[in-house]
């Protein structure tokens, strides 16, 4: 397993556990895509590359170099000199016209990973990663792109990202710069992405893949509710446990696509990066740009293999933070509780109550700040508001210390209010077009995070606030998209670049509070999970899910999240009923077995509810604890799916030594006159036998996953049980 160049052939081979990625190149020098797929033992070959038929590579029919490049699989395809399919990179020179040829010139392999300048991005021991870079040139540009592609063999894991050096002495532009491409023959491929929209995210569609361009994409700067950067290839009936996969999901937390093409030969080329509207980026003699990564994966057993390989490789090669597999507190949040009406005695009311059911956090949310009584001001005056916290924050975290629980506090500092004296100093600090009024969405304003000054100011505000009490837990809100995008600080000439600076910006401050309070349990949000992504879990353990914390609604939401994300990631509870959002009852229990395949905790007043539901508390918190380290290290399988038409909903978390599996039941709806459910587990050893917890039961590991395990009927809606299989 590893990265192999066969001389003779001009062949890179880059081998995983499970798979092989050819690369080979063309007598001109051409970087071509050979093939991406099952395990190779030989070194291949590049007759897939069809440089050997009509209309032959340049140097034997130069009259034909555009038939060339419009059919040839390209690795990193360049815009403006033949290609008419979508480019990954698009140039414009100091006279003013675009197109860039890039060839090979050299390469290196590396053990080991180099970190990516501002970004975050995938890491790993030497033993654990190995790095080939494929350097090509564009001597007319004298322009350099280092291609790199890092290969973790255990995960089936290859990522990819690109640096663009400007070696000569004119200025150059980078109208479009992408991190990833991947061309290959249609066979009858269906494009399978995540969408949504607030309270609704990362729903699954998967449908036929036409002639012509289809895409995901967000131009909002953030990765975004209403689609996602992922994107994958599956072959017809594809399954859980069957079919070929090719996918790709983008480490960045704002603008990108994630497209596949169907070209007139039959082709198809997917690529994934940067969203070229709103950009382009000034490349000055002796410049580099770095692009963010692209992570690539491929299954030939169902699209469960690919969830388990993204699962395993954000815990160990994304995630960094100390809490990744340690204890996580359960947490109270006052939000739906309270809204803005709280003050200190009501946050020590709650404190009390949950720390005798056993919680172990009290989250202070939005309200506690400037003048802050509902959602239209204060948003950048990072002052206690004294009027509600009447003793000051360190004596409200210490009496909810007393009582037993730590605390954690909400902040969005990404933004501005109009109202606030923040922006009556410093208007110039909200992004916005010059001499147009810029646009509000509740009631605010987002800071301009390209300006260091602005960075700086941002982050000493939460920094000054962790200093003054012992605070355990952050939880990092933005609630609204960028739109006049425009900086009173950049030159005309670089507006383009303010979105991917903004994003840059959001890195320092999150990278610099990780340093700094290395402790500290960082939870990302924005308006629920409109940035869940990689380049948020390089900071961030966990992400809030969604705002949407009905049990039902969760089921859809949290199948396609868990699709390519960690369990342990997806910020998860209990919310009150009838639900906010959508005003569903649903029974406590059920609303307690959905959040524990996410982080935990509780979204409401435990004040105001009933006695029964309070006394249920314990037992779920007991539960949590129980499975808190399954739950973050084992293998998910989706067993049923209610989204997809089921009447119930079936998922599994099994161990990595097989030892045990915890399967989680939700019947949705109720149906008349029909017999027991038969669920097959995965996971386990056929060998062996399990014993259902808390029953005499006794069945093989064969017996559960070939003949399967039958769930009994029962009466009632939104009806949900544990089965707990440990080896015998």
């Amino acid at each position: 397993m590893g990265i192999s160049y066969f001389e003779e052939k001009k062949i890179f081979k880059l081998d995983t556990e499970r798979t092989t990625y050819l690369i080979g190149l063309s007598p001109e020098g051409y970087v071509g895509h050979i093939y991406y797929g099952r395990r190779l033992l030989g070194e291949g070959s590049n007759y897939l590359l069809r440089m050997q038929e009509p209309p032959y590579t340049p140097s034997v029919n130069l009259r034909e170099k555009s038939s060339f490049l419009d059919a040839f699989p390209t690795e990193y395809p360049t815009g403006g000199i033949g290609d008419y399919r979508e480019s990954c990179l698009d140039v414009r020179g100091e006279s003013g016209s675009i197109g860039s040829e890039l060839l090979f010139d050299s390469y290196r392999i590396l053990k080991g990973k180099e970190k990516l300048a501002g970004l975050p991005a995938s890491f790993g021991r030497q033993e654990d990663v190995e790095t080939l870079e494929i350097i090509c040139e564009d001597s007319i540009l004298q322009l350099r792109a280092i291609l790199s592609y890092s290969v973790f063999a255990c995960c089936d894991m290859i990522t990819r990202s690109v640096r663009i050096e400007n070696i000569g002495s004119r200025h150059l532009k980078l109208e479009k710069v992408y991190s990833a491409c991947l061309d290959m023959d249609n066979r009858d491929f269906e494009m399978l992405t995540l969408t949504g929209s607030w309270a609704r995210e990362r729903c699954i569609q998967r449908g036929r893949v036409r002639y012509g361009k289809q895409m995901v994409s967000s131009v909002r700067g953030e990765s975004s509710h209403q689609e996602h950067p992922f994107i994958a290839l599956v072959t017809p009936e594809t399954t859980q446990e069957s079919g070929e996969i090719y996918a790709m999901n983008f480490v960045y937390s704002g603008n990108f696509i994630a497209q596949a093409e169907l070209s007139q030969y039959g082709n198809v080329r997917m690529v994934m990066g940067i969203h070229e509207d709103y950009f382009c980026w000034n490349l000055r003699p002796g410049e580099m740009f770095q692009t963010p990564e692209a992570v690539l994966t491929y299954s030939a057993q169902g699209l469960g293999r690919m969830t388990r390989n993204f699962h395993d490789f954000y815990r160990e090669h994304i995630i960094r933070s100390p809490h990744k597999y340690g204890k996580r507190p359960v947490l109270i949040n006052n939000w739906e509780a309270t809204y803005f009406d709280f003050d200190s005695e009501k946050l020590v009311d709650i404190a009390k109550e949950a720390g005798k059911a056993g919680i172990e956090m009290l989250v202070m949310d939005d309200g506690w700040f400037g003048k802050r009584n509902c959602d239209d001001s204060s948003l950048g005056d990072w002052t206690v508001n004294e009027e509600k916290i009447t003793a000051g924050l360190p004596d409200l975290v210490q009496r909810v210390n007393d009582a037993g629980l730590k605390f954690g506090i909400w902040f969005e500092p990404e933004m501005i209010s109009p109202d606030s004296d923040l922006y009556r100093a410093h208007p110039d600090w909200a992004i916005q077009i010059k001499g147009r009024r810029p646009t509000q969405i509740r009631a605010q304003y987002v800071l301009d995070l390209s300006r260091p000054e602005v960075v700086d100011y941002a982050y000493k505000c939460i920094a000054d606030i962790l200093h003054c009490a012992p605070i355990a837990y952050v939880k990092w809100d933005m609630n609204r998209q960028l739109c006049d995008i425009g900086s009173s600080c950049l030159k005309e000439d670089a507006q383009g670049e303010l979105m991917h600076r903004y994003v840059l910006g959001v890195y320092e401050m999150q990278e610099r509070l990780v340093n700094e309070f290395p402790d500290l349990l960082l939870e990302n949000c924005s308006g629920g999970g409109a940035r869940f992504d990689p380049g948020m879990l390089y900071y961030s353990p966990q992400i809030w899910c969604s705002d949407d914390v009905d049990a039902v609604e969760r089921l859809r939401i949290q199948e396609g999240t868990a699709l390519i994300y960690p369990l342990a990631s997806m910020g998860a509870h209990i919310g009150d009923c009838p639900n906010h959002v959508v005003g569903r009852n649903t029974p406590f229990a059920t609303r307690g077995h959905v959040a524990l395949a996410g982080t935990f905790g509780y979204e409401l007043d435990i004040t105001q509810i009933s006695k029964e539901e309070r006394e249920q508390i314990p037992e779920q918190v007991g539960l949590y604890h129980k499975y808190r380290p399954l739950i973050q290290g084992g293998d998910y399988y989706r067993l049923a799916s209610w989204s997809m038409e089921k009447p119930y909903d079936c998922w599994e978390v099994a161990a990595k030594d097989k030892s045990h599996a915890l399967v989680t039941f939700v019947q949705v709806l109720a149906q008349p006159n029909v017999h027991s459910r038969v669920i097959y587990l995965r996971g386990l050893e056929e060998k062996w036998k399990y014993r259902l917890e808390g029953t005499e039961e006794i069945y093989s590991g064969e017996e559960l996953m070939k003949c399967g395990y039958l769930v009994p009927s029962c009466k009632g809606d939104f009806i949900s049980f544990l089965y707990h299989f440990v080896r015998n």
